[in-house]
């Protein structure tokens, strides 16, 4: 699956100092849901995640856990500014990708912060 979750606001929150700092925590909460973290990367707006989840995992519990624990950790470390406490905008993208080649699916994500 191919998550997308966006800042509240499209605020640019996330910067250079913190960009793979929730990777560890990301990677154990997918464990919790049986599921395999493969890539994370995003810009300062939004963040994509690339997972490989089991058929019994609902997409939209992993896909809220997968922002509260962010969300949590990243005020909690960084101190980054949010609205009202909401990191996250409430909305976000999934989107399964059993068509197309996990490696073209895990390249397109590891250039995101690195597209003009």
């Amino acid at each position: 699956m191919h998550l997308i979750v966006v800042t509240q606001y499209h605020r640019d929150v996330l910067t250079s100092e913190h960009p793979n700092f929730p990777h560890p925590v990301l990677s154990t909460r997918c464990a919790d849901f049986g599921a395999d973290l493969s890539e994370f990367d995003g810009e300062d707006d939004h963040v994509h995640l690339l997972t490989q989840y089991p058929p019994q995992a609902q997409v939209p519990r992993l896909a809220n856990s997968l922002k509260g624990v962010s969300s949590r950790r990243l005020r909690q470390q960084f101190q980054a500014r949010t609205h009202r406490n909401h990191l996250w905008s409430p909305s976000y993208f999934a989107v399964s990708c059993g068509g197309a080649p996990q490696s073209t699916t895990r390249e397109y994500v590891e250039n995101q912060r690195h597209s003009s």
